[in-house]
């Protein structure tokens, strides 16, 4: 009932959407909504593949280029441009600014130019205005007379009176066997053609669109693909909502069975145990620190002075056995004199340096 509900009501006879909705309704169960869960799963999954992987490696490869590759490639290419001015463009650029360029110039306003203004002016202008000029003048109205006399005046009584004729009668010939291929390439290749697809296909397949081709495709069309599509846009659109059901009971059933029951449980057991645990430890921390400091410290402080005391007994111990096997006065220990609490060195002097027994004989 939810399926017919769901799916549009077709068009056209009632008897052949009947027939289809039974296989639809199977299709859509069977089919379309396992692909359709697995389409929404997919979905959430590169959504969410996005948002915490790609994301954040998009960024930071785009962090690199523009913080790492960016200044590399713009400090190499300044570097390379540099380098390729140095060698190939500064050098020669003056060159030319300071040698070539200067020499030049002074040589076309000093040298090159005054040769050219004089070559001109005394030695080719008078040669083109005296020699040739005249020279071509008369070479010109030879041959234009000779040209007119001896080409012109034959080749145009040539051609009105012989070429002119013939080729007005060569083109009547030619347009009147043009005109006879025409016709016969009209009769033969064009007519029968145009009679037999004016007279003949072109009825036929006329009348078999019109009364055969499109009543049937209007009847597919209108009484089975429509319905049909209409049918299975209603089962797609089902199993989405079957598979948004489905995920949100599966989400409802995550949070009572798991969350809620997780944050009960901490909030109700595993917090008040951890309080207690926490109390428990400071106050056995502060006695255990009370108790270092009235029975343990006063002991060690004791065994201190005990091992001072015995480290002075040896120091007095060795000097006087020194002084009798190697003789010599009797000397005091620098150490033997009271001490400061918590220092290794006697009030009012400084440690002295042992001395070895070879040194000392």
């Amino acid at each position: 009932m939810e399926l017919e509900k769901a799916l549009p009501a077709p068009q056209g006879d009632g008897c052949l959407v009947g027939v289809v909705r039974i296989p639809v309704k199977i299709v859509a169960v069977l089919v379309v909504l396992p692909l359709r869960v697995v389409w929404d799963l997919l979905v959430a999954f590169a959504r969410m593949l996005n948002r915490s992987v790609l994301g954040p490696l998009g960024q930071g490869l785009r962090w690199f280029h523009e913080r790492v590759v960016l200044p590399v490639l713009r400090g190499t290419g300044w570097l390379i441009g540099a380098l390729f001015k140095l060698v190939f463009y500064w050098p020669w650029a003056a060159l030319w600014r300071y040698a070539v360029f200067p020499v030049g110039q002074a040589a076309y306003r000093h040298l090159l130019r005054p040769a050219g203004v004089g070559i001109r002016r005394y030695l080719l202008v008078p040669l083109w205005e005296y020699g040739v000029l005249p020279a071509g003048r008369g070479i010109a109205r030879l041959l234009s007379g000779a040209v007119r006399y001896l080409l012109v005046l034959p080749g145009g009584a040539l051609y009105r009176y012989v070429l002119a004729p013939a080729g007005h009668g060569l083109r009547w010939l030619a347009r009147g066997f043009a005109a006879g291929v025409a016709w016969l390439a009209r009769a033969l290749f064009v007519w029968p053609w145009v009679a037999l697809w004016r007279y003949l296909v072109r009825p036929v397949v006329v009348g078999a669109w019109r009364y055969l081709l499109a009543p049937v495709g209007r009847g597919l069309w209108s009484y089975l693909l429509v319905p049909l599509w209409q049918l299975l846009a209603g089962a797609w659109h089902l199993a989405g909502r079957v598979s948004r059901a489905l995920g949100r009971g599966l989400v409802w059933l995550w949070r009572w069975a798991v969350v809620r029951p997780a944050g009960w449980l901490r909030r109700h057991a595993v917090t008040p145990v951890g309080n207690a645990l926490r109390a428990g430890w400071a106050v056995g921390r502060r006695g255990a620190r009370s108790v270092h400091r009235q029975a343990i410290a006063p002991v060690g402080h004791t065994l201190r002075a005990l091992w001072q005391t015995s480290r002075i007994a040896v120091r007095e111990v060795r000097d006087d056995m020194r002084k009798v096997l190697f003789g010599g006065p009797a000397r005091e220990p620098g150490r033997s004199r009271a001490r400061t609490l918590g220092s290794n060195t006697a009030v009012g002097d400084a440690p002295g340096p042992d001395v070895s027994l070879n040194k000392q004989g």
